[in-house]
């Protein structure tokens, strides 16, 4: 996978060395066609669309139980984030353990 990257990155870097020689040729040809220096045409770069950044599932979870103000179930923690029934437990097991969250009874958590 490194050398697939590296072969990449080389072709990228001769294909736009190419592209500076292409540049170069058609300058001369249309100094050479008109008699005068033309405009360098400059070409822009694809805009690089930012990455959102994801919360991680224990912000999540912790997320929704402190929007609730009467507090939340486990089943509706599962419902709204697509987390699996044994990952909210354990989110909510390290929560509680932080002190973050209380248990009301059995599968209901509200913020500390």
């Amino acid at each position: 996978m490194k050398n697939l990257k590296k072969d990449l990155q080389a072709v990228n870097k001769e294909i736009k060395a190419l592209a500076n020689k292409v540049q170069k040729i058609i300058v001369e040809v249309e100094k050479f066609e008109t008699g005068k220096p033309a405009k360098r045409v400059v070409v822009k770069k694809p805009a690089v669309a930012k990455k959102t950044k994801k919360l991680s599932a224990i912000a999540t979870v912790l997320g929704l139980i402190q929007e609730s103000p009467e507090g939340i179930d486990t089943a509706t923690l599962v419902k709204k984030t697509g987390f699996a029934n044994a990952k909210i437990h354990t989110i909510v097991y390290n929560l509680k353990k932080q002190g973050k969250v209380k248990s009301e009874k059995k599968g209901f958590y509200v913020k500390a």
